[in-house]
C-alpha cells in the first residue's frame, strides 16, 4: 500500500511538471518593419499573424535600422519632445526614445513620423496586448531596409518655443 502511494505521488508529481512547463512557456515574438514597403509583419512561433501598413520616419527623422529588444511599454505616453503628442500603446525599442505606437495621423503607409513607427489604432492595441502577454523579453524587434527615396515631411512638426514675458510681453523691462 505504501508503495502504491509512492507512486501515484510520483506520477502527480510528474504531471505537475509537465502541465506547468506547458503553461509558462511563453512564445517567440518577431516584429518586421520593412521601411521601403512601409509594412510591419508579425510573427508568432515562426508563423505570420499580422501583416500591416505602418509609418517610419520622414527625410531627416529617420527610424534607425537595426535589431532590437523592446525595454519599455507604455498604455499612454506623451512626448515631451514633440509638444506632448500621444503616443497610446507604445512599445520602446531604442534608448533615443523610438518606438512603435498607435496613431490617427493621416500618411498610414508613407514615411511621414518623426522616428517613431506608426500603426493604427486598433493594430497598436493588438501589438501591445501580445508583447504584454508573452514579454519583452521574447518580443524581437527589426528594422529594416534604407529610408524610401523622396522628401517628406513629418506630419504636424513641433511648434516653436516662445522665450517667457510677463504679461505677454506688453511691458518691456
Amino acid at each position: 500500500m505504501k508503495q502504491l502511494k509512492l507512486i501515484a505521488a510520483a506520477l502527480l508529481a510528474g504531471w505537475l511538471v509537465c502541465a506547468a512547463s506547458g503553461q509558462a512557456r511563453a512564445a517567440n515574438i518577431l516584429i518586421v518593419v520593412d521601411k521601403p514597403s512601409q509594412t510591419m509583419t508579425v510573427t508568432v512561433d515562426g508563423q505570420v499573424l499580422y501583416r500591416w501598413p505602418v509609418s517610419t520616419g520622414a527625410t531627416g527623422f529617420s527610424t534607425p535600422p537595426g535589431s532590437y529588444t523592446p525595454f519599455r511599454m507604455e498604455l499612454m505616453h506623451y512626448s515631451q519632445e514633440w509638444d506632448n503628442a500621444g503616443m497610446p500603446h507604445a512599445i520602446f525599442f531604442t534608448t533615443r526614445g523610438h518606438s512603435i505606437h498607435g496613431s490617427d495621423h493621416p500618411g498610414l503607409g508613407t514615411p511621414v513620423s518623426h522616428g517613431c513607427v506608426r500603426l493604427s489604432l486598433t493594430n497598436a492595441t493588438i501589438l501591445y496586448d501580445l508583447v504584454q502577454a508573452d514579454g519583452m523579453g521574447n518580443t524581437k524587434v527589426v528594422v529594416r531596409g534604407p529610408d524610401p527615396p523622396g522628401f517628406y515631411e513629418p506630419s504636424q512638426p513641433p511648434q516653436q518655443k516662445r522665450p517667457f514675458l510677463p504679461f505677454g510681453g506688453l511691458f518691456r523691462f
